[in-house]
Parts: C-alpha cells; structure tokens; sequence
C-alpha cells in the first residue's frame, strides 16, 4: 500500500499523474504520481530494477507514457518544445561518440539547443573537466564520463535536474563535489530529481523523497515524514518512580535497562522535561531518537540488509 506523507511539497514544478508504462504483458511502471518542488533536492530511490530509470526517461519527454502524463510547470510536457534552458537531462550515458572530444561534444549541443559558446566553458568549469576537454571520450574513466553527463544537464542552466544514478563512477571527492552543487541550485531555488539505489551519495542531501518498488510508489512526501521519531532515551536514578509518572501521563516504556536508562514513545523530550520538572525528578539523559532512514527504507522495499 502506499504511505503518503501529510507533507504538502508547494511550487511543484513536476507532477506525474497515473504514469504506467507497457512493454507487451510486461508492466514497468504502475500508476505512479508524485511531484517535485523548487527549492528542493527529491531523491527518486528505489532497488535496482524498480522502475526508476523508466520513469525519468517519460518525465524527460524521452519515452511516451502508456496512460497517464507528466506536467511541467502545470502544462502538460506533451505540449511544450524541449528546452535546454528548462530541463536539462542526464540518463544513463554521456551520449558522447568516443572520437570527439568532450568540448567538441558539448559545442554540438550547445550549438543544437541555441546556447551561447561561452556556456560550453562554463560547464566544463562547473564539472571539473577543464584540464581534459580536449580528449577523445573514448579515454576517458567511467566517473570523467559522469561528470560529462552532468555537464550536459547543466549546458542551458536549467530550472530543473533529471538525474539518473549521477553517482556511478565518482570518487569521494565527486560525490562531495555532486552534493554541493544538487544544494546549491536547490537553493537557488531550482528543482533537482536524482535517483538512486542507494542511501549515500547525493540521496543522503535530499528534502524530499520518492520510494519506488516493483514500478509502483510505495512512499513519496518529506525526509522528515519517512524518518519518524522513534521515542526519547531516558536515563534518571529515579526510575522507578518516574516510570510511574510516565506512564500516567500517557507516555509507553518500550526498553529499561539496569542503570536507570529506558525508551520513552508516546512523549516528546520537551512533555517529558515538563514531567521530570513537575516530579521533582532530575533527568542525567533526554536524547530524542529517530528511526534510521536506511531501516525505514528497507521495509518499504523489502529488502534485507
């Protein structure tokens, strides 16, 4: 069943309403709806094999839908021309002919979408390829063809980022590197969709987030929403008594351990600060805990750690 967040994205500039996608008796993707805002980062997660990829690849106007549509600032994306300037891409592969150089390449598609020459510098600043730009593609390693790719994306400087598993290939230092400049556009108030299989890389900056399995959403609302609080750690030597106390004003006592420390649900840190006050009990611990966002995740996709 799909849990939908009680969180409301404003501004979405994506919506995808009822996507399904047929190959013959093969279903790939099953009635998926969610949006993406501006002014965030919305992770597309899911297992390999979940959908993801066939999903980008309609949002981008690259694979039409079998039933449903995607929208674009409200407008349906089947209406609109492509737009460098407003979506910009990057699935799968750089696209790059191996004999061409990375600038030769994206001079072509700069040349293609309209765009000034001067952006091709830029970009290759951007993705630190400045050093290697006259290199055949056919040399280069799997992360400096991901940087290309994300070059490309980037030509028109566009309001919104479709990304497909940009991660794959990069060093540390290009995960780090990916990181900053998905925020930073996000909070130049652009709009960024990455997928990924993972919880590390990019995923790990995201504000909202859209869980996929078996072509099906199965979560789609805020971080904060599919990470809920767990319940507060306690720790007081006088547990006992203060237990008592606990329990009476609603709270639950799910673990207690030999030297006074137990798990709180039902109670927040500040209802239960307000509680030790009025008990005249002093507290030595109150540590809220969340639900680890990995744990939540492999429920909904069923997934073994």
């Amino acid at each position: 069943m799909t849990r939908l967040s009680t969180h409301s994205p404003p501004s979405a500039v994506i919506t995808a309403e009822g996507l399904t996608k047929r190959y013959g008796r093969l279903t790939a993707v099953d009635d998926v709806s969610f949006t993406v805002r501006y002014g965030a980062v919305t992770g597309f997660l899911g297992p390999n094999g979940a959908g993801k990829t066939t999903v980008l690849a309609m949002l981008a106007g690259l694979s039409r839908p079998t039933s449903g549509r995607v929208l674009l600032a409200g407008t349906p994306l089947a209406d609109r021309r492509p737009d460098a300037r407003t979506v910009g891409v990057a699935i799968e592969s750089c696209g790059a002919h191996p004999g061409r150089s990375a600038r030769q390449h994206l001079r072509i598609l700069a040349g293609l979408a309209g765009l000034p020459g001067t952006r091709v510098e830029e970009v290759l600043a951007i993705s630190s390829l400045t050093e290697v730009a006259g290199r055949r593609v056919g040399t280069f390693s799997l992360g400096m063809r991901q940087r290309l790719a994300l070059a490309v994306a980037l030509l028109g400087d566009p309001d919104v980022l479709l990304l497909d598993e940009p991660a794959n290939g990069l060093d540390p230092e290009g995960i780090h590197w990916l990181r900053t400049l998905l925020r930073d556009r996000a909070e130049r108030g652009r709009a960024v969709l990455v997928s990924s299989h993972q919880l590390s890389g990019p995923a790990s900056a995201v504000d909202d987030i859209v869980v996929v399995k078996r072509g099906r959403v199965v979560y789609s609302g805020a971080v904060a929403d599919l990470s809920p609080a767990a319940g507060v750690w306690v720790r007081t030597e006088d547990g006992g008594h203060f237990t008592e106390s606990v329990v009476r004003a609603g709270g639950q006592i799910s673990v207690e351990s030999a030297d006074g420390r137990f798990l709180v649900t039902g109670l927040d840190a500040s209802a239960l600060a307000d509680l030790a006050r009025r008990e005249q009990v002093t507290l030595q611990e109150l540590t809220p805990q969340s639900t680890s966002l990995e744990d939540v995740y492999l429920e909904l996709t069923g997934a073994q750690s």
